[in-house]
């Protein structure tokens, strides 16, 4: 399976914050339009596209937005204070080119300090190359948003650019459905907005579909990097199938479902423990008298920087993965 270049440079390059998602919004409309039956958009924005079918109901969710900085205050020399929208190291930000959705660009800087190692938000600043507040104004207003600019960079093996998460997990929704899967089952491919600050739009989509199943595709960390997280989800080692994060416990039937799939079809996979984090599957599984729900996770590295890092192998596994579920039989 070829990895789609173009699609991804494009998916990442989308400016869609928190909150702000009809850039990618309309972009993956684009793509899909012509391999499914229907496509809504509900008040909060999440894109729903539906495969019509007589079985059983099969939510597929995957976040359209991504982290950013939100424009709270210009002091009189034209610099920028911010606050986060969604999960933001100060560290990771720093010295961090950004951009804002009219094109005005800048780089995050951190007011003069004596110990950087309690450097935090409140402390930062984003310089747009103007000299007073009234020229900043002709560019930002309170309330702007921005996200990091940072170029598409990809090997023989690997993928390196902004908003991996999770655009990576749409990439794959949409490379599913370009595949031309046959399924008796009715599926549904929600793209679904803010999950950085809540997975409010898994909430209300999970409560319109009110699927049999729900199965998210989010990036997961790894453990192969020398940042100190520890765990067994390693690049290369396969589609990572979730058992735990902060917002959900997977059922033992929902993972041996999606195990003995990729046993059945010869798919590489680990098993996920995540010790932090959640994902839309998290906020769906809880809905009305609750959802069967599970995750498959893209293993990544530097997440929520503007240079995640994902293996082409791990995400050819999770399309493939994805596919034989929603063409599944099987009752989790």
């Amino acid at each position: 399976m070829q990895f789609n270049s173009k699609l991804m440079n494009e998916l990442s390059d989308v400016f869609s914050p928190s909150g702000r998602e009809k850039n990618i919004r309309e972009y993956i409309e684009k793509e899909i339009k012509d391999y499914v039956d229907e496509i809504t958009v509900d008040a909060l924005g999440n894109l729903i596209a539906h495969k019509k079918g007589s079985g059983k109901k099969v939510m597929f969710s995957a976040h359209m937005d991504q982290i950013g900085l939100l424009i709270n205050d210009i002091d009189e020399k034209g610099f920028l204070k911010f606050c986060s929208v969604g999960g933001i190291s100060p560290y990771k930000m720093l010295d961090q080119r950004v951009i804002f959705n009219n094109g005005t660009q800048g780089v995050v800087c951190a007011e003069k300090t004596e110990d950087y190692s309690k450097l935090k938000l409140s402390g930062m600043y984003i310089d747009i190359m103007v000299s007073s507040k009234e020229d900043a104004e002709k560019y930002v207003n309170i309330g702007d948003m921005c996200v990091s600019k940072t170029n598409y960079y990809e090997n023989d093996g690997y993928v390196m650019c902004n908003a991996l998460d999770d655009r990576i997990g749409c990439y794959i929704l949409i490379e599913v459905l370009k595949s031309g899967i046959k399924s008796d089952n009715d599926l549904y491919f929600v793209f679904s907005v803010q999950e950085e600050v809540g997975c409010r739009g898994a909430k209300t989509a999970g409560y319109t579909i009110n699927p049999d199943l729900c199965i998210s595709l989010d990036v997961t960390a790894s453990g192969d990097a020398l940042d100190g997280i520890k765990m067994a989800v390693k690049l290369n080692n396969g589609a990572a199938i979730k058992l735990r994060d902060n917002s959900l416990i997977v059922s033992e039937e929902v993972k041996n479902l999606l195990t003995e799939l990729a046993k059945e079809n010869n798919i590489k996979y680990q098993y996920e423990v995540l010790e932090f984090g959640g994902t839309d599957s998290g906020a769906v599984h809880t809905s009305r008298s609750g959802v069967p729900s599970g995750v498959i996770s893209i293993p990544s590295r530097n997440i929520h920087s503007g240079n995640e890092i994902v293996s082409k192998s791990d995400v050819t596994e999770c399309i493939k993965l994805t596919a034989v579920i929603a063409e599944s039989k099987a009752k989790a």
